[in-house]
C-alpha cells in the first residue's frame, strides 16, 4: 500500500473481461440517456441515485422488461414509505423467469441442476421447467387458487420447490416458504398469519448423512392451518407414495405429472409476489411483502449487472428456503443463468463439499457465508490446487462481515483472478445495499461500494452523514424492492416503526457501517439484536420460546457476536432456577430442546450461567448492549445506569467479556 490511509486493492478488473461485461454495455447506453460519461463505477452509482427515474427506466429498457401499460412514469411518488413505481404497468415475475426457455435455441439446455446431499443429481431443461410450472399452475387454477391467495411451502431446496413458487407467481398468488429444519409449530408461527389455501410439503430431507423424516411435522403443521383447502405431498425422501396420506392431500405426480404450457397472468407492478419473514427477534416474525415489479427490476440489476450472471454462466449460492438468498438464486433465471440448487450440509461428507460442487458444475459464481470461508481456512483446504475451478469468476459472500483474512485466503488458496464480492443487504429489501461489480476494485475487508440505485450513507444519531466513521446504515431514497407493507399491519405502523422511526422519511436498516473516503463500505455488525449465523438470520424469540419451557431455567438471553478473528459466537446466558446448577448434562438438554423445538441452526455454541439478566426499565432484555460488551465495547458507551433495571447485571457481562 502507498500509506496506511490508502491501501492498494487486492483485485482489479481485467480489461478484457470487463469489456464483455453487461455493466459495461449498460453504462455505455446509460451515458447517452444521462448526457455524461458513466464509465467509472462511482459516476454510474452517483447518477443512479441522483436520477432514479433515468436509472430505473434504463434498467427496464436494458433488460427488455415485458409488461402491459406505459412505463414512461417511473417514480410517481418518492415518499418513504409509500413510493409509487411504474404506475399503470402490469407484468409477471414468472414470465420473466421462464422466457429464456421459450427460445428454441435454448429450450433444451439445462436450466436447473438440483444436487442432494446423498449425491443424487437431477437436471431440468428450460423446456421441462416451463412444462412443470405450467402443470402445477394449471392444477392451482383448477383448485380455484386465485390472484392474492396465499400458497406456502414447507420444503427443502429442490426443483419442486422452485416449480411450485414459479407456478404460484404465474397466476398472481402469493408465495411463502420455510425450510424443514423448523418444527411444524415453528413453521406454523409464520404460515398461520397468512391463512394459506394450499400447502406444499416434503416428506423430509437429508442432513449430515441422515435422512430426516418430517411427515409428523407436516401433519402437525397441517392441523395448525385451518384455512388449507389442499396439501401437496412432495416425495423428497421417497416416503410419500402415489396414494395421498390424508383427505385433501394430493401427490406431487398428481399435481405436476401432466406437462402443460405455462400461462402468465400479468398483475399490477405492486401486486404481492411473496412474503418473507423477519427473524422474530422481538416476537412473532413479521411478514414482509414484496411486489412483482420491484423484485423483477431489483434482481435484474443485481444478477445481471453486479454479478454478471447470464446464459452459460451457472450460478450456485449455498442457501436454504428460509433465507432470502434462495430468492436470489431463483432470480438467476431472470437473466437466463442456469442455477444450481444444493440441499444438505455444506460440510458433508467433508468441508470442501461446496467447492467440489462448484468444480463439478463449472459454476461461474459461487455464494457462501463468511463462516464457510473461515472453516476452509481452519481445515487448510486448497480448492484452487485440488480442484478445477477455472470457470469460477466470482465468489459472493454475505450474511455477516467478512474478515480481511478470508480475502487473503481466497487469493492464496482459491485464485488471485477470482473476485470476492462481499455484499450486505437484507430480507427487508431482498437485495443488496452494498457490494461490488465487475468494474470495481476490491480492498481486503471491504465492500467496493454501494449498489447501483441504492442511496446509501452512514449517519450519526443526529442524521448527519459520516465519512471514515462508524454510523447507522441509512438509505435516503426509495428502492423498488422496499416492502409494499407488512402482513397484518393495516395502518402501516409496524412497517414505519421498523425502518423510519429513527430518521423520518429515511430508511434505517440496523447495521453499523463505515463509508470510506474512497467510497468503499465496511459493515461491522448489526446495530439491532438480530442473530446471524452461517449467513442465515435467526430469531432470538424462536430460542426463547423453547428455553422458557424448560423448568430448570428461570430466564435466558441469547446473543450472536461477530468476533475480531472473523468468527461468530452464538451464546445463551441462563439464570437457573433456585437450587439448580448448570451442569454439562443440563446444558446438553437445553441444546437438544432448541434443536428439536426451533432448528439445528438455533443451537448455541455455549450455554453460560449468570446471576441475572439485565433489562430496560420497561422489561426488554438488553441483547444489543450485551453483544457489544462481548465484542469489547466499553460499558459507558453501551448503556447508562438509569436505563437499566439491574446495572450490576450488565456490569457482570463486562467482567465476563474480559
Amino acid at each position: 500500500m502507498s500509506d496506511d490511509q490508502t491501501p492498494e486493492p487486492i483485485w482489479r478488473p481485467d480489461p478484457a473481461e470487463l469489456a464483455g461485461a453487461a455493466i459495461t454495455r449498460f453504462a455505455q447506453q446509460a451515458a447517452t440517456r444521462a448526457g455524461c460519461d458513466l464509465s467509472d463505477y462511482r459516476e454510474l452509482w452517483s447518477w443512479s441515485v441522483t436520477d432514479p427515474d433515468g436509472f430505473w427506466r434504463q434498467v427496464w429498457d436494458f433488460f427488455d422488461v415485458v409488461a402491459d401499460g406505459d412505463p414512461a412514469t417511473v417514480l410517481a411518488d418518492d415518499t418513504m414509505p409509500g413510493a409509487q413505481w411504474f404506475p399503470g404497468t402490469r407484468l409477471n415475475y414468472a414470465e420473466h423467469a421462464l422466457r429464456h426457455g421459450a427460445d428454441p435455441a435454448t429450450a433444451d439446455t439445462v436450466a436447473v441442476t438440483a444436487i442432494d446431499e446423498d449425491g443424487t443429481v437431477v437436471r431440468t431443461t428450460w423446456a421441462q421447467l416451463r412444462a412443470q410450472v405450467g402443470a402445477v399452475a394449471g392444477w392451482l387454477r383448477a383448485n380455484d387458487v386465485r390472484p392474492g391467495d396465499r400458497v406456502v411451502g414447507y420444503l427443502p431446496n429442490t426443483t419442486p420447490t422452485l416449480v411450485a413458487f414459479l407456478a404460484c407467481a404465474s397466476i398472481g398468488a402469493v408465495w411463502s416458504a420455510c425450510a424443514q429444519d423448523y418444527s411444524g409449530s415453528g413453521a406454523a408461527g409464520r404460515f398461520a398469519q397468512l391463512e394459506p389455501v394450499v400447502l406444499f410439503a416434503a416428506d423430509g430431507y437429508h442432513w449430515n448423512g441422515r435422512s430426516l423424516d418430517r411427515r409428523d411435522e407436516v401433519a402437525a403443521l397441517r392441523e395448525s392451518l385451518p384455512s388449507l383447502r389442499a396439501v401437496v405431498e412432495v416425495p423428497n425422501l421417497g416416503l410419500y407414495d402415489e396414494k395421498p396420506s390424508a383427505p385433501g392431500a394430493f401427490s406431487w405426480s398428481q399435481v405436476a405429472g401432466t406437462p402443460a404450457a405455462p400461462r402468465f397472468d400479468r398483475v399490477a407492478f405492486d401486486h404481492p409476489l411473496w412474503v418473507l419473514f423477519s427473524s422474530g427477534t422481538t416476537g412473532l416474525p413479521k411478514g414482509i411483502v414484496h411486489g412483482h415489479g420491484g423484485v423483477v427490476l431489483e434482481h435484474l440489476k443485481m444478477l445481471g449487472l453486479h454479478l454478471d450472471a447470464g446464459p452459460q454462466r451457472p450460478l450456485f449460492w449455498y442457501t436454504t428456503t428460509n433465507w432470502m438468498m434462495w430468492n436470489i438464486v431463483a432470480a438467476g433465471l431472470l437473466v437466463g443463468a442456469p442455477v444450481v440448487l444444493y440441499d444438505g450440509s455444506p460440510s458433508h461428507p467433508g468441508p470442501d463439499r461446496l467447492w467440489r460442487i462448484a468444480a463439478d458444475e463449472r459454476v461461474a459464481m459461487l455464494g457462501v457465508s463468511p463462516g464457510y470461508l473461515l472453516a476452509g481456512a481452519q481445515a487448510d483446504l486448497q480448492p484452487g490446487r485440488d480442484l478445477d475451478l477455472s470457470a469460477l469468476r466470482v465468489i459472493g459472500v454475505t450474511g455477516a462481515p467478512v474478515s480481511p483474512a478470508s480475502y487473503d485466503w481466497v487469493r492464496e488458496r482459491v485464485s488471485a483472478q477470482v473476485q470476492v464480492q462481499s455484499t450486505s443487504g437484507g430480507t427487508d429489501v431482498v437485495a443488496a445495499f452494498a457490494g461490488a461489480a465487475p468494474s470495481t476494485p476490491v480492498w481486503r475487508g471491504e465492500m467496493s461500494g454501494p449498489s447501483l440505485g441504492v442511496a446509501l450513507a452512514a449517519w450519526d444519531a443526529g442524521g448527519q452523514p459520516l465519512v471514515d466513521q462508524v454510523g447507522e446504515l441509512v438509505v435516503t431514497r426509495p428502492m423498488p424492492s422496499m416492502p409494499l407493507y407488512f402482513w397484518n399491519d393495516p395502518d402501516g405502523s409496524r412497517y414505519h416503526d421498523a425502518y423510519f422511526s429513527t430518521y423520518p422519511g429515511v430508511w434505517r436498516h440496523g447495521d453499523w457501517v463505515t463509508v470510506t473516503s474512497r467510497g468503499t463500505v465496511i459493515v461491522s455488525g448489526r446495530s439491532d439484536s438480530t442473530l446471524n449465523r452461517h449467513g442465515v438470520r435467526l430469531g432470538s424469540a424462536d430460542i426463547y420460546a423453547v428455553v422458557d419451557k424448560i423448568p430448570q431455567i428461570r430466564e435466558s438471553l441469547v446473543i450472536g457476536a461477530e468476533l475480531a478473528d472473523g468468527g461468530y459466537w452464538l451464546a445463551l446466558f441462563v439464570v437457573t432456577a433456585d437450587g439448580v446448577e448448570l451442569t454439562d448434562e443440563l446444558a446438553a438438554d437445553v441444546k437438544a430442546a432448541i434443536r428439536t423445538g426451533a432448528s439445528p441452526r438455533h443451537v448455541p455454541d455455549d450455554v453460560v450461567a449468570v446471576d441475572a439478566i439485565p433489562h430496560t426499565r420497561t422489561g426488554k432484555k438488553l441483547e444489543v448492549p450485551v453483544k457489544r460488551l462481548i465484542q469489547g465495547h466499553p460499558l459507558e458507551q453501551v448503556a447508562s445506569p438509569d436505563a437499566v433495571d439491574d446495572f450490576a447485571a450488565l456490569q457482570a457481562f463486562t467482567a465476563y467479556a474480559r
